[in-house]
C-alpha cells in the first residue's frame, strides 16, 4: 500500500517507451491558436488578456534590458500553470512532480541570468557577494556564505517546485483512501472526510498556479539583479 500510493510519480510507459515527452507536449493542442481576424471569440481573447497582465506584472521591477524575456518567461509560467492543473484531474501524468524536469528548466534559466550578469556588469554582479560596510575579519566568510547561496538557487527553484506538488498529491490520494475505507464503517466520518478532500482539492488548485508564479517571480528576480 504505501508503495502504491507513489506509483502515481512513475514516468508513465507504453511498450517500456516513456510518455513523459507526450505528457508534456500535448496540453499545447488545449490553447487555441491566434487568428488574423480584427475580432476574437471569447476564449483567444481571455488567453490574451491574462498573458499581456501577466507580463507587465512580472516585468514592471526589471529594465529595459530585461523585456527581451518577456515571451520566454510568459511561455513558461503558462507551462507550469497548465502542467500543474492538468496534474491535478483524475488518471494524469503531472511532469512537474519530476525533479528532473524543475532542475531542467531551473539550472539554464539561472545559469542564464548570472552569465548574462558577469557579461554586462561584473563589477556588480561580483559585488552581490560581499555586502557593503562588511568588516574585514568577515569577508571570507561571507564571502563563501554568499557563493553558496547562489548556487543554491537553482535547487530552492526545482526542489520547492517539486516538493509542493508532490505533497499536495500525496495527501489527496492518502484522503481519498481514507473516505473509501471509512464509508462502509462510519458512513458519517467518510461524509466529513469526503468535505475536508474537497477543500484540500481547492487549496492545491491554488498551490498550482501560486508555485508556478513564484518559479516564474523568482527567475524575474534573479534576472533583475543582473540586467
Amino acid at each position: 500500500m504505501a508503495l502504491s500510493f507513489f506509483d502515481q510519480f512513475a514516468s508513465p510507459t507504453y511498450l517500456k517507451v516513456p510518455l513523459i515527452a507526450l505528457a508534456i507536449a500535448l496540453p499545447w493542442v488545449l490553447y487555441p491558436t491566434p487568428t488574423s481576424r480584427w475580432l476574437n471569440n471569447r476564449l483567444l481573447t481571455l488567453q490574451g488578456w491574462f498573458i499581456n497582465r501577466f507580463t507587465q506584472q512580472l516585468l514592471l521591477p526589471l529594465n529595459v534590458g530585461g523585456h527581451k524575456w518577456a515571451l520566454l518567461l510568459a511561455s513558461l509560467m503558462v507551462f507550469l500553470l497548465t502542467q500543474n492543473l492538468l496534474g491535478l484531474l483524475p488518471y494524469t501524468f503531472t511532469p512537474t512532480t519530476q525533479l528532473s524536469l524543475n532542475m531542467g528548466f531551473a539550472v539554464p534559466l539561472w545559469l542564464a541570468t548570472v552569465i548574462i550578469g558577469m557579461r554586462n556588469q561584473p563589477t556588480a554582479a561580483l559585488g552581490h557577494l560581499l555586502p557593503e560596510g562588511t568588516p574585514v575579519p568577515l569577508i571570507p566568510v561571507l564571502i563563501i556564505i554568499e557563493t553558496i547561496s547562489l548556487f543554491i538557487r537553482p535547487l530552492a527553484l526545482g526542489v520547492r517546485l517539486t516538493a509542493n506538488l508532490t505533497a499536495g498529491h500525496l495527501l489527496i490520494q492518502l484522503i481519498a483512501t481514507a473516505v473509501f475505507v471509512l464509508l462502509p464503517m462510519m458512513p458519517t466520518v467518510a461524509i466529513l472526510t469526503a468535505v475536508v478532500l474537497f477543500l484540500l482539492t481547492l487549496l492545491e488548485v491554488a498551490v498550482a498556479m501560486i508555485q508556478a508564479y513564484v518559479f516564474v517571480l523568482l527567475l524575474s528576480l534573479y534576472l533583475q539583479e543582473n540586467v
